[in-house]
């Protein structure tokens, strides 16, 4: 083999003990989320807590205070490397966001796509569809509020009709409404502006000269003034904003 052909086994190692620790903590999430929803937690804030500290270990009898300790208590708060450390050292490139599974999505979201107008393209780029089929069964914790706040900083008129039908996928994954409540305060305030946004944009203009590819396409995925009206005005009631 020539030079260039030979694999290099150790950055595959890394990048798949990579994808399988950034898939177990989605379930371990996942799972802390229904434990807690259970147990009917008298607010977000211990809700958060309960899914954040999912990763802890209740100690056995054989811990003991005061003794030497050879490995810290919580990996999560260590100054030393973490996930995300790792993570970029696998890869430095900028990938396009192409998941097949909500935990391939997360991991993307996490790794690569860090400024908001990259999360805003992404979601663009993934369109309606595809994400209602990735989170039909669940979105993550905490990742609503964090959709609707990429969404309504970077919304333009020109993606109005995509981004509404954006936000009707996202209404129809499963437990929705539940994930809906669970919004702090901040992204219950970033979600009325994304539709106050939607609101004063009314229907989209006629096509113009000089528009990109991209934004002639959008505009030709709307379904009409009267259309996306109706849709605006059942959207406010899913997302409890009437």
């Amino acid at each position: 083999m020539e030079r260039n052909d030979i694999i290099d086994f150790k950055a595959l190692e890394k990048e798949l003990q990579a994808a399988l620790t950034a898939d177990e903590k989605y379930k371990r999430e996942n799972a802390a989320k229904l434990r807690a929803v259970e147990q009917r937690v008298a607010s977000y804030e211990e809700f958060r807590g309960i899914v954040l500290a999912s990763h802890l270990k209740p100690l056995e009898q054989k811990d003991k205070m005061g003794g030497k300790r050879t490995v810290s208590w919580n990996c999560c708060t260590t100054q030393g490397r973490t996930f995300q450390d790792v993570a970029t050292e696998i890869s430095q490139e900028k990938v396009h966001c192409q998941p097949e599974t909500s935990a391939e999505f997360y991991r993307d979201w996490r790794r690569h796509l860090r400024s908001g107008p990259e999360r805003y393209q992404a979601l663009l780029q993934l369109g309606g569809p595809k994400l209602g089929h990735l989170f039909q069964t669940d979105v993550g914790f905490g990742l609503l509020g964090e959709l609707l706040v990429a969404l309504a900083d970077h919304v333009r008129p020109v993606h109005r009709a995509a981004v509404l039908g954006i936000l009707r996928s996202l209404a129809s994954t499963g437990r929705f409404t539940l994930n809906l409540s669970l919004l702090s305060q901040a992204e219950r305030e970033r979600c009325r502006a994304l539709f106050q946004k939607l609101q004063a944009m009314g229907a989209p203009r006629p096509m113009k000269e000089g528009l990109s590819q991209e934004e002639q396409g959008l505009e030709e995925q709307s379904g009409g003034p009267q259309e996306e009206e109706r849709l605006l005005q059942e959207l406010l009631g899913l997302y409890q904003l009437n």
